[in-house]
């Protein structure tokens, strides 16, 4: 029988890394594996890191083109994407160093590469060798979910696991679902050169955040030459040469439209099937994820999951989170329950879209008596500066404290943490009314939104009435 581990950790994304790094310092016994050929997971290799600095270069093209506007003198040439996706994998190389995997040795921690799978709910096996554990954590992330769209098979389409490699900037292109990733994308090849369809089967981009903001951004976007079609499905595809011709579906009529590639951004779904779940007894929910407790555990109680194979949210800050939630729990014995009520996500479109705690959504499914406190961004002086001036801050406010934040706006998902903290800490909103703010600074507009807020009643007759009495009274 083979040496029963501490600790086996399946996954070596961030969620398996940052609990691997800790159980291996404070001498555990850990087995990490992983089934790509390197540590860092989704989000290093085809996710966060490669589409920020992407953005990064569409964002610096787009403002040579308007370089004009700022009163400098400049003629851009075209963009280069081959160069652009080398300095992608320069950022990506840059990063992986901190995850070397003779680092997590240094640590003690046992790196094996390979696909693992349960034997039973204690075994796993990988290349052959079976390997045995006391507790294991499973943090095998996700992967694109491509639709069922007839004839999509025959179509060399992308996703965000390969477009990265793509070294010719396409002429046409095409992006099939508008969440994050689609919208992120459409907007930074539009920036680099390419003519961009934009293609989204509901009724509005980014369904999970504020319509107000949603609907700007959509404006925004349509601003900067991105064909945005919401409502419509593609019904097919097919290879055209080189090219792709999808067929359209919106409203009563449907269009074959012709693209040089298109781009599948439809959602992710859990690596689950591969580790073999039936075999160590494990249930999974609806959508493939696995199902766990509010400590992180599954069905059985010894094996917890973290990051996209567990849920709710598919960040990498989610998986971080998560993997305090099992170092608490399976390391420590203490017992600690995650809490998603004060989430913040980002949309790194520019502006950005960000997000913490509640939306109108579910404020209005909860039944909660709530105001609105809004403040546009064309009123921050910081903002008029920049010229970007695009977006606006929304506030939920409930018994005079803060529960839920939305922003449009550049850097919003900077700002949004100050506004997270006083969700958290239940904050009352007149004391970020009253905080000092630097000027000019883009943060202001939350104390604008705030002072905003008060402003009614600060300045109604009642007020009026008690300030002449005072005045009339006291010297």
């Amino acid at each position: 029988m083979p040496e029963e581990h501490d600790l086996v950790i399946i996954g070596g994304g961030v969620g398996g890394l940052v609990t691997a790094s800790v159980a291996g310092q404070l001498g555990l016994d850990v087995v990490l594996i992983e089934r790509e050929p390197a540590l860092g997971g989704d989000c290093l290799h085809y996710g966060c890191v490669p589409s920020k600095t992407l953005i990064r270069s569409a964002g610096v093209a787009h403002t040579v083109r308007r370089a004009g506007d700022f009163g400098i003198d400049t003629s851009p040439g075209a963009s280069d994407l081959g160069a652009v996706m080398d300095r992608v994998k320069a950022v990506i190389a840059r990063i992986q160093h901190h995850d070397d995997p003779d680092r997590f040795r240094g640590y003690g921690v046992d790196v094996r590469f390979g696909e693992a799978a349960f034997q039973d709910a204690h075994t796993v096996t990988i290349k052959g060798e079976r390997i045995r554990g006391r507790r294991f954590v499973i943090a095998t992330g996700s992967r694109p979910a491509v639709p069922p769209i007839p004839g999509m098979e025959s179509v060399p389409y992308l996703t965000n696991e390969t477009i990265f490699s793509e070294r010719q900037l396409p002429a046409r292109l095409a992006v099939v679902g508008g969440g994050p990733i689609g919208t992120e994308l459409a907007q930074a090849f539009a920036r680099l050169g390419s003519r961009v369809t934009l293609i989204e089967a509901g009724p509005r981009l980014l369904p999970k955040d504020d319509p107000v903001l949603t609907a700007q951004l959509q404006e925004h976007l349509l601003g900067e030459g991105v064909e945005v079609r919401v409502n419509t499905r593609v019904a097919s595809a097919e290879t055209a040469g080189d090219a792709a011709v999808l067929e359209l579906d919106y409203d009563t009529a449907c269009e074959a439209r012709t693209f040089d590639r298109v781009l599948i951004a439809t959602g992710r779904v859990a690596n689950t099937a591969s580790i073999n779940p039936q075999a160590a007894g494990l249930t999974l929910d609806r959508d493939g994820t696995l199902e766990v407790d509010n400590r992180l555990r599954t069905s059985q109680r010894h094996i917890y999951a973290v990051g996209d194979c567990a849920g709710p949210y598919p960040f990498t800050h989610m998986a971080e989170y998560q993997a305090g939630i099992v170092i608490s729990n399976a390391i420590f014995r203490l017992p600690r329950k995650a809490n998603y009520a004060v989430v913040p996500w980002v949309t790194y479109t520019d502006p950005e879209l960000a997000q913490v705690g509640m939306t109108t959504t579910a404020a209005d499914a909860a039944g909660l008596d709530y105001e609105l406190a809004t403040f546009p961004l064309a009123d921050v002086d910081r903002a008029i500066a920049e010229g970007e001036t695009t977006g606006e801050l929304r506030l939920l406010i409930h018994h005079g404290r803060i529960i839920g934040a939305s922003l449009l706006a550049p850097h919003a998902g900077e700002i949004i943490h100050e506004l997270a903290l006083a969700i958290t800490e239940r904050v009352p909103l007149r004391r970020l009314a009253g905080m000092i703010h630097a000027y000019p600074t883009l943060a202001q507009i939350g104390k604008r939104a705030a002072g905003g807020y008060y402003a009614p009643q600060l300045f109604s007759a009642r007020t009026r009435r008690l300030v002449k009495w005072i005045n009339r009274l006291l010297p």
